[in-house]
């Protein structure tokens, strides 16, 4: 984490009294968040194949969380609960009864929250609303005192996005919606660029990016395309033609983007075209990162760089997110802040939505009470090396799973019957050797058992698994 070269440049107690200063001396904060985005898939972060030299330039003015995860899905639209519980810093199943689905059950108690662009509101920053959003009108008019482009949902083509003008008045009627006139991270990007161009007022801002790629349909133009040939693409190791058994929704929209059985030919188009897309969307972010240095903030302003969910593509014969493998939960989470340590690896275990109480600890706002994750800015400057010991994720009524450091249980219930799996993600990262069957690991498999319970109770799972 390079904190001996920190201690010495800049001084923790000086760092952290600068970043705690008054208000008008509060660092900006730029937020950036991708769709389908997976954790592997930053040239920086160790991918050979893929070229992102911008995220790459990320990755080196701050802290990388590389077993950052998401807490998985209510919904096959994985993206919805992911960004609910990334405003809010609360976790999935809140999350499901207050933002994603509140009429799905009307009985169940909601938790009162408060969205972080919102919080930031209200302690004096401008904030600033660009792209995706997907949860609700009425909450980003909450959050937000200006916007542009902004993206509610319904995109069938980047070329077409579905997008409104920012109304203060909170009121954005269907017949208000227009089409963007040209791919969607250029044009996110272009509102950015304008809004650091002009921002000119004393108070700090917060501008929350939320691009659209590189979700499908992976369209990259031609330039970017031609950059990954597919049939130069390496075939992941977990590469099946099938998945070896039913997980509750092998035929969701996602599963179905690719013939079944699934091709090594098939498998290799879509990872080639998935790569163009993050390659033209770095490209887009590199001319964010420029207007913030131009604009004379890039000093006083703290990065988070995170995507929403990540997506399989061949892996484990699936080609969505609607699964508890590290190739769908696990996401790129790269925070950098003034007087924090750059170039920076943390592999403790963390969530994404963790990101809002960090904000929080490094704009000296205090924390609300309504927040369930941790912040990770102890993690930044050294002050610890953990913040949990174990994670939990699920996804719908069908998948529950539980990670340490070194293994991962899931727990299937699908059609009243229980499949488990054990993977021990120190030797097998690639989760490719199920160990549930093995004697010598009853124990262990118990000892997770009796944690992913202890999860579901205190996450409020209304799931009743019989285990």
């Amino acid at each position: 984490m390079h904190r001996r070269e920190f201690l010495e440049t800049a001084g923790f107690g000086i760092a952290v009294s600068g970043l705690r200063a008054a208000a008008t001396q509060k660092p900006n904060i730029l937020f950036i968040l991708t769709d389908d985005q997976r954790f592997d898939t930053i040239r920086a972060l160790g991918n050979a194949e893929i070229q992102t030299p911008h995220m790459d330039r990320i990755v080196r003015r701050g802290v990388s969380f590389t077993s950052a995860c998401i807490m998985g899905g209510t919904i096959g639209a994985i993206c919805a609960p992911s960004r609910g519980m990334v405003l809010t810093g609360q976790h999935l199943f809140h999350v499901h009864a207050s933002i994603v689905a509140p009429e799905a059950d009307p009985q169940r108690p909601r938790k009162p929250f408060v969205m972080f662009p919102e919080l930031l509101r209200k302690h004096g920053y401008v904030t600033h609303g660009i792209g995706k959003w997907h949860n609700g009108p009425a909450l980003y008019a909450r959050c937000f005192s200006g916007g542009e482009n902004i993206f509610f949902g319904g995109m069938s083509d980047h070329l077409k996005a579905p997008v409104f003008d920012f109304d203060p008045s909170g009121q954005y009627p269907k017949e208000k919606q227009h089409n963007g006139e040209k791919f969607s991270s250029e044009l996110f990007s272009d509102s950015a660029v304008k809004f650091l161009r002009d921002h000119r007022k004393p108070e700090p801002f917060c501008l929350y990016l939320a691009y659209t790629a590189p979700h499908d349909p992976r369209m990259a133009p031609q330039e970017w395309a031609d950059m990954y040939p597919p049939e130069k693409i390496e075939l992941p190791r977990n590469f099946l033609p099938q998945h070896p058994f039913d997980n509750g929704d092998l035929e969701v929209r996602d599963e179905m983007l690719a013939p079944h059985p699934r091709t090594p030919e098939a498998v290799r188009e879509h990872i080639a075209a998935y790569y163009a897309m993050i390659s033209h969307l770095d490209a887009q972010i590199g001319r964010v990162l420029e207007a913030l240095a131009a604009a004379g903030h890039d000093r006083n302003t703290i990065i988070v760089f995170g995507g929403d969910n990540g997506l399989a593509l061949g892996r484990h014969g699936l080609f969505g997110k609607q699964n508890l493998y590290d190739h769908s939960i696990r996401v790129p989470l790269v925070i950098s802040a003034p007087g924090m340590p750059r170039e920076g690896r943390s592999s403790a275990l963390c969530y994404l939505h963790d990101a809002f109480p960090t904000l929080c600890d490094l704009t000296g706002i205090p924390i609300p009470e309504t927040v369930e994750s941790a912040s990770l800015a102890p993690l930044m400057d050294g002050r610890k090396t953990t913040v949990r010991d174990s994670i939990f994720c699920a996804y719908q009524n069908w998948q529950r799973a539980v990670r340490t450091d070194s293994w991962k249980l899931i727990v299937y219930h699908v059609k009243g019957r229980i499949t488990r799996q054990l993977f021990d993600l120190k030797n097998d990262p690639w989760e490719i050797k199920n160990l549930i069957d093995e004697p010598a690991q009853a124990g262990r498999v118990k000892e997770l058992t009796v944690l992913l319970k202890g999860w579901m109770k205190e996450t409020e799972d209304p799931l009743e698994l019989p285990l």
